[in-house]
């Protein structure tokens, strides 16, 4: 079947629900989240809003692949088609995340005793830049967040936690991709570094990149977003919460 997306749109979700299933409590079925239905269109920031717990992560982490939907369609343009990553296999989720789909986290997640300046190259050295231009790029980036060259050939795991996070936002915004994930990114960061931040995010919308984000901040929500879908409206009715 062909999938079809309205145009000028980096991210479709239509009808989608997730239940967890508590395997510890006899397999109880908690549904959590149901019809969760908006766009991402190109060169748009789309802020998942609500309170802590709404499920504003969860759906950020089922658009990334890191949970599965359990109904409907969050279909993405990818490699000259349009996925459905709610039945995208494994491979195909790596292809995205490597090609089509970049994402900065809240906690920067990398191998022990690695540099930093190749924490932030490997993007570019997976799409098949060389090793000498993608740490040319990731230098440009470092320096950018304001990381001292003299900590660039060090491991991020010695860093403070704000510099970790600064290295996982150059690292997350090494790579231009179509679409952005980005959860909290700016939750560390002193004020110097958010507005640098800020600037980043505005140029990758300039350039027609699609970004889906999750902001407590209210400087950066309002700085940047477009629109804020409120994640309340696709909680699951009382009912079907304590069937």
């Amino acid at each position: 079947m062909t999938l079809h997306m309205p145009p000028g749109t980096a991210l479709s979700l239509d009808g989608v629900g997730k239940t967890f299933t508590l395997h510890m409590q006899g397999s109880q079925v908690l549904p959590v989240l149901r019809d969760v239905t908006f766009d991402v269109p190109q060169g748009r920031c789309v802020v998942l809003g609500g309170e802590s717990g709404a499920g504003k992560s969860t759906i950020m982490k089922m658009v990334f692949g890191s949970y599965g939907s359990s109904s409907g369609r969050m279909l993405l343009r990818h490699d000259g088609a349009v996925l459905d990553l709610s039945t995208a296999s494994p491979r195909e989720v790596l292809a995205v995340r490597r090609d089509t789909m970049g994402y900065v986290s809240q906690f920067l997640r990398a191998v022990p005793r690695v540099a930093a300046l190749d924490v932030v190259a490997e993007p570019l050295v997976e799409r098949g830049v060389s090793r000498t231009a993608a740490r040319e790029r990731a230098g440009e980036l470092l320096d950018r967040l304001n990381i001292p060259e003299r900590l660039w050939s060090l491991p991020p795991a010695t860093f403070s936690g704000g510099e970790q996070q600064r290295v996982n936002i150059a690292r997350g915004f090494a790579s231009e991709r179509p679409l952005m994930l980005l959860d909290e990114p700016t939750a560390s960061l002193d004020a110097r570094n958010r507005a640098v931040v800020i600037e980043m995010i505005r140029e990758r919308l300039a350039a027609g990149t699609g970004v889906l984000a999750i902001f407590h901040d209210a400087d950066v929500r309002e700085s940047v977003g477009d629109e804020i879908v409120d994640v309340r409206r696709f909680a699951p009715a009382r009912e079907e919460a304590a069937a």
